[in-house]
């Protein structure tokens, strides 16, 4: 199992993007990844029928997520998430981000494979803050989108809010497309408009989060779960 994967980017010339992006520190990597890995995940990506998928379906999101039985997935879903929580991948993101002491979550608690059909959507939040588990706080999530010829008409976009609940930013989640992003209780995202794709197609992704044992102070609030938000239409 390779636990080093190859990256096309330099995480000390990004490091000032991040810290200075608004609406809040994120960086927008595409071609991270070489082609040929996440390839391999597409290939084997289990359909939304699949008995694995845990289902959401709510006003605030529907949506299939946490495959259940993640490291009895094919091998190249368990290599690429085993290699995502290895010492070279949490160099990479303390380097880009300068939060040092980074923690993956060996339990993908929320995390690993994502998919949306048609239709499907997940409200603006923000999301949960402290790991009940490991007793860590949560700092950052990393967000890798599989989505081979994604048009603009089928939405989708991940979209970053200010705080005073206006879109900021959007972003298509196109192939081998990557985008991290601090989490704190005022990292408000989402993509709360319905899927437009074609029935045969659906916006698939692989989400990591990465946890620190406590925080700044200017961050810190009581444990919560996710904070969805009323946001205009």
């Amino acid at each position: 199992m390779n636990l080093s994967l190859e990256l096309n980017a330099d995480p000390d010339n990004l490091r000032n993007d991040f810290r200075s992006a608004t609406p809040f520190p994120h960086v927008v990597m595409d071609r991270l990844f070489p082609d040929a890995e996440l390839e391999r995940i597409l290939e084997v990506f289990p359909p939304p029928e699949d008995d694995s998928w845990q289902k959401f379906d709510s006003p605030r999101e529907k949506k299939l997520g946490n495959l259940s039985r993640l490291l009895n997935a094919d091998e190249a879903i368990v290599s690429f998430l085993v290699a995502m929580n290895a010492p070279p991948m949490l160099t990479f993101l303390e380097n880009l981000t300068g939060i040092d002491g980074l923690i993956p979550d060996p339990y993908f608690g929320g995390g690993g494979l994502h998919q949306i059909v048609r239709g499907g959507f997940l409200k603006v939040h923000a999301d949960f803050n402290w790991h009940p588990k490991l007793k860590l706080d949560r700092r950052l999530n990393m967000l890798i989108y599989l989505n081979k010829e994604w048009k603009e008409e089928y939405g989708g976009r991940l979209e970053l809010w200010d705080r005073d609940l206006s879109a900021a930013k959007s972003i298509l989640p196109v192939f081998n497309r990557t985008v991290v992003f601090s989490t704190t209780d005022f990292s408000y995202h989402g993509h709360p408009k319905p899927l437009s794709c074609p029935e045969s197609m659906t916006r698939k992704s692989v989400s990591l989060y990465y946890y620190s044992n406590g925080r700044p102070d200017e961050e810190k609030s009581a444990p919560h779960d996710t904070l969805f938000l009323e946001t205009p239409e």
